[in-house]
């Protein structure tokens, strides 16, 4: 059988440092991207760097109920952050070397019924099969995770 793929893609336009982005598709979304003052932005709507912190987050939510259906375990409210240290040396003083975040630290807790296994297979497996995880740990930077469970409520 035949590799099956799902195109994803997008068209930005914009001047200086702003850009809307439009999701091509069925139902076209946009957002609108810019950056700190200190990167020749005026602030007005998150970064790029801003928004693939974004994604990771919800990435691994959406990945985490995918799991957990696999697992037949429930889950229940999310919380997880992401943070990314920058030197932005590279990208904006043009010094040679890696312009990529140093590190990415997640911190997610959910609610749910999995035992402590269970729920230690549950996170491996979400962050093995989260496209925007592997992106962030492929990369090369410290990558971090801790996942917490917590009761699951009625």
């Amino acid at each position: 059988m035949p590799k099956q793929t799902v195109p994803f893609a997008v068209r930005g336009q914009g001047t200086g440092v702003a850009q809307n982005v439009t999701v091509v598709g069925e139902h076209a979304h946009t957002f609108t991207s810019d950056t700190y003052p200190a990167f020749g932005g005026a602030d007005a709507a998150p970064s790029p760097l801003a928004y693939t912190l974004g994604a990771l987050t919800s990435c691994n939510q959406i990945a985490a109920q995918l799991v957990a259906k696999d697992l037949g375990v429930r889950l229940g409210e999310f919380t997880i952050s992401a943070v990314g240290d920058f030197d932005p040396s590279v990208f904006v003083g043009g010094v040679e070397g890696n312009a990529n975040f140093d590190s990415v630290t997640v911190e997610a807790s959910v609610q749910t019924d999995a035992d402590a296994a269970t729920f230690a297979t549950l996170v491996s497996e979400l962050e093995r099969r989260c496209p925007v995880t592997q992106l962030f740990k492929r990369s090369g930077l410290e990558f971090t995770s801790t996942w917490t469970a917590l009761p699951l409520e009625p």
